[in-house]
């Protein structure tokens, strides 16, 4: 079997070397930083004791990704190699799945039964119910297009997606018109849901691929049925425990992982078009293949360079956008906060013509909020919260100092928590803190201009449309991570490292995927059609 070199320690090479690993190719995992999983680290925190009743403590951050969804993804790599998620990895299902609140003091939480939810909208905001429900047939018609074009294969373009030979059948027709291609997310949820404040709500969940539900392609809106049929999940020990469970199975399967060891060019051959290994330390390691879990393209520019670092250098992909985080240690919880909220601002539009068009902070963000003390009382000491704020924020522009204008950004965040969160006395309650500029996430995680998720979902045609797995350009490149196919968020960086170590099995006469793992990584629903089609008859 193949030798492979895996470039980076994140959530999606920690996948593609459990994947490859567990497929009989012998990986070796470097990264840069001293610690694995990429942003997936945590932060602790302690505060001193000080005059006046604060009795200092010690909090834990997640510092990256706090909202897992799609679960079934971590099954499939854990099925891989023959092991239970839920026994190794246990998660804890949350539902309701968000609270909002909006500038004008109302507040709903997220439910992911649609019935359920349909009925709380009617009572909020009289006559959306329906659309509502509309809105989420659509949504998992789009989930389950989704499936069939997009998911689990390498995919650049169109013609990844579809077998062209079959395109003139009719379902296969039928589908491509029903990813309403011109259309932008925030079109279609406001042609189902005319409430501004509702619509603003479930125009968040592009919150996952960092951008705009205005520039963002209508197909986006299938994680709306992602999330209402498969729920949000809290891994015990929060997000940094799936970096830590996916490090321990690759390293139980014979995986070598080499933190604080940065990969600084490729071994290329045959004019840069073939991977004969990497250069770390000054040495050059031969390998048969490379997944490069770095930015997607970082790894053309810097590591690849030539030709196909030119080209997609022209590809015009966009970073998405970057964020400030703040992490409060606070000495009393705020009971009325869920586990994950969304404080919004006072006007979309507004919003995010800041941030993707004018380049600049919003002057009335909305600030996602991780409370999560009372499902985990493990992360602050006894009535305390580790409190995790996140405001979006355009990605790294020219003449913006970070260290100048985090100060006065703090304070416009910490305002809309008072105003809007029902959260006046947190500077009161603030114990101890740290934060995370988009300066700082450019520099720790070597991603495009500070882009906490990689590229742009932007385009109301093609935005949907990543780097692939499979590197067109160079022989046994492969990538992985938010800047690759199918793009950000956890469950989607995971099946990114899966796809990429799929291909590379594939390519090298591998095994393939065991039907464990297949069933394990198929939707519910599906199986259950599949159990039933096959059961005899009575």
């Amino acid at each position: 079997m193949a030798k492979v070199a895996v470039i980076g320690g994140g959530l999606g090479g920690l996948a593609a070397a459990c994947v490859a690993q567990a497929r009989g190719h012998q990986v070796t995992l470097f990264d840069k930083n001293e610690w694995l999983g990429g942003k997936a680290a945590v932060l602790h925190l302690d505060a001193p004791a000080t005059p006046g009743g604060r009795n200092g403590g010690s909090f834990r951050f997640d510092m990256g990704p706090t909202i897992l969804t799609v679960p079934r993804v971590l099954r499939r790599i854990f099925a891989e190699a023959g092991r239970d998620q839920a026994r190794d990895l246990p998660l804890v299902r949350l539902d309701p799945q968000w609270r909002c609140f909006f500038e004008d003091g109302t507040r709903i939480d997220l439910s992911e039964n649609v019935d359920e939810m349909a009925s709380k909208m009617d009572t909020f905001a009289p006559g959306n119910g329906a659309g509502y429900r509309a809105f989420q047939r659509e949504s998992e018609n789009l989930h389950r297009i989704s499936e069939g074009f997009f998911f689990w294969k390498s995919v650049e373009d169109l013609t990844d997606t579809m077998d062209f030979r079959s395109n003139m059948q009719a379902d296969t027709l039928k589908d491509v018109m029903a990813l309403r291609m011109g259309k932008t997310v925030a079109k279609v949820i406001r042609g189902h849901v005319p409430d501004a404040r509702l619509a603003q709500m479930l125009d968040h969940y592009t919150q996952y691929v960092g951008s705009s539900p205005y520039l963002a392609p209508a197909v986006i809106c299938g994680i709306g049925d992602m999330q209402a049929s498969e729920g949000i999940w809290y891994p015990v020990g929060g997000t940094r425990a799936v970096a830590e469970g996916l490090a321990k199975l690759a390293e139980s399967l014979g995986a070598e992982l080499r933190p604080s060891t940065e990969v600084t060019g490729l071994d290329l051959r045959d004019n840069g078009t073939r991977i004969a290994g990497v250069v770390a330390k000054g040495e050059t390691i031969p390998f048969d293949a490379v997944i490069s879990n770095m930015d997607a393209i970082r790894t053309y520019k810097e590591l690849v360079g030539g030709k196909p670092g030119r080209k997609y250098e022209k590809k015009g992909f966009k970073p998405a956008c970057s964020g400030v985080v703040l992490y409060l240690g606070l000495n009393k919880r705020y009971e009325h906060l869920g586990h994950h909220d969304f404080v919004f601002s006072r006007d979309a539009e507004e919003e995010f013509d800041a941030i993707y068009k004018k380049g600049i902070p919003a002057p009335d963000p909305t600030a996602y909020l991780a409370a999560p003390s009372g499902t985990d009382p493990s992360v602050a000491p006894d009535g305390g919260e580790a409190l995790y704020v996140l405001v979006h924020t355009p990605h790294l522009r020219p003449g913006q100092d970070w260290s100048k204008m985090l100060p006065e950004y703090r304070q416009v965040i910490l305002n809309k928590l008072k105003r809007t969160a029902g959260m006046e006395d947190i500077e009161e309650r603030i114990v101890v803190e740290r934060a995370l500029t988009p300066q700082d996430i450019h520099e720790r995680y070597k991603v495009l201009d500070g882009a906490i998720y990689g590229l742009a979902s932007h385009g109301a045609f093609l935005g949907a449309f990543k780097p692939g797995n499979r590197s067109r350009q160079v022989k046994g490149l492969y990538l992985a991570g938010g800047a690759a196919h199918p793009g950000p968020g956890m469950p989607m960086v995971m099946m990114s490292g899966w796809i990429a170590a799929d291909a590379l099995d594939k390519d090298m006469g591998g095994p393939g995927m065991s039907e464990a793992a297949r069933r394990a990584g198929t939707r519910d629903a599906v199986l259950a059609r599949m159990d039933a089609a096959m059961a005899p008859a009575e």
